[in-house]
């Protein structure tokens, strides 16, 4: 189908446009932006006015829970979400059940995700079989079924040895290697920030340098490989800070930061809201700020949502009990466009972390418009503000800590390969 979207407000941070124009697209692909092609029959006609027309959203982690966890989410829900929050690309952590250690599995997401024919799907590997840290996985076989990056979701791994032959592995295929920087041993059965909170409500605590001590060890083994590292969910000042002299000095390291940190704090646990159960733990308002501030500066490459739908029940029991995890992949567009409002940024640079900066991280080609590229768009409105409520949420979990908040921009369609996947 060849479609024609008119008079929208063109915002591509890749290629610095921030511009009204018109787009033509035919064969599931951007054709030309600005003037109409010679040769082009209009078959659909999409009114963008006073709307923004960017690429679709790239978001680093959403959680589909298949295989094994459909009680919490299916794939079909899950991505069902996606579209509807504008989100084109994704990927996937491997901390399913089982997780996504082997070739069949990854194969069986790529498959089920293909059939679903919305968003693209990008497994994330297991670094480690059955992610116990104790033996790799086969590297190569998982990238030749889909895996393009290769994570271990749940924590720093216990034994560094294991951890500098993955880099090893990693970086004679020239993969990239994921980590959450938090050391286990300094976590372990800790379910918020070692701060005045948890002391008020006896909660057991995981101090910052669970995950200071956890970058470092990253650093100086990542000093001694060849590797590209991405540090996933970064949640205090201090770590940043490490990171921010890790690039300085040369390391090729890239982190990322979910939108619950930019935004909320341990304050926000009030009395025992277990919607703020995650991990890392929602830390201090001052690292929340130095958080706002590496977006800024360019430390942090990307915001995205560490989507985890949750099953209601897991939910409503005490907090420290309660499972880890907020859905989040519908609230991408809305908390991103949140934090920009408040510390007054041009759209063209808030949307940069959520759609050419994440693809670079991701290593794809997309998140950006580009004639040739792939009419993978959202369109928004931006000046409508919407009130986040269960009922609002097409994700089959409804677990977020800002339920009942107004934010601002509803998506109105979502393009895949210039097929209209969802409108408003």
């Amino acid at each position: 189908m060849n479609i024609y979207i008119k008079n929208g407000r063109l915002i591509d941070p890749k290629n610095e446009l921030d511009v009204i124009q018109d787009i033509y697209i035919a064969g599931g692909k951007i054709l030309a932006i600005g003037d109409k092609p010679d040769v082009f029959r209009i078959d659909h006609v999409l009114d963008a006015s006073n709307l923004v027309v960017c690429p679709g959203l790239v978001d680093l982690s959403v959680r589909l829970r298949e295989p094994g966890l459909e009680y919490m989410a299916t794939l079909e829900s899950e991505m069902n979400a996606a579209v509807a929050g504008g989100v084109t690309s994704f990927a996937c952590p491997p901390d399913t059940d089982p997780p996504l250690d082997e070739p069949g599995l990854v194969e069986m997401v790529k498959h089920r995700a293909r059939n679903l024919n919305q968003a693209n799907v990008y497994p994330i590997g297991a670094l480690t079989q059955g992610l116990h840290g104790e033996h790799l996985t086969e590297m190569a076989e998982l990238r030749d079924a889909g895996c393009i990056v290769f994570g271990q979701p749940n924590g720093l791994l216990g034994n560094l040895r294991i951890l500098m032959q993955a880099m090893q592995y990693a970086s004679t295929y020239g993969f990239s290697v994921w980590l959450s920087p938090q050391d286990k041993n300094l976590a372990y059965d800790g379910v918020a920030h070692d701060g005045e909170v948890a002391t008020r409500l006896g909660l057991p605590a995981i101090p910052v340098c669970a995950e200071t001590i956890a970058i470092s060890n990253i650093i100086l083994l990542a000093n001694e490989v060849d590797v590209h590292i991405h540090l996933c969910r970064i949640s205090s000042a201090k770590g940043l800070a490490m990171v921010r002299t890790a690039r300085q000095q040369g390391l090729s390291m890239t982190c990322d930061v979910s939108m619950n940190h930019i935004h909320m704090s341990d304050m926000d646990i009030g009395f025992f809201d277990s919607n703020c159960h995650i991990m890392p733990p929602l830390r201090s308002i001052s690292d929340r700020d130095a958080l706002r501030s590496g977006l800024l500066d360019g430390t942090i490459d990307a915001i995205c949502s560490d989507h985890a739908p949750v099953d209601e029940d897991a939910k409503l029991l005490p907090f420290g009990q309660a499972e880890i995890g907020a859905t989040g992949v519908e609230l991408l567009l809305s908390l991103t466009l949140k934090y920009g409002m408040e510390m007054k940024q041009p759209l063209v640079k808030v949307l940069a972390g959520i759609t050419s900066k994440p693809a670079k991280v991701l290593g794809i080609d997309a998140g950006h418009l580009s004639p040739g590229a792939a009419a993978d768009i959202c369109i928004f409105d931006p000046d409508i503000y919407w009130k986040v409520t269960s009922p609002a949420l097409l994700s089959q979990g409804k677990n977020t800590p800002f339920l009942g908040m107004e934010v601002p921009g509803k998506v109105r369609y979502t393009l895949i390969n210039g097929k209209i996947v969802y409108e408003s």
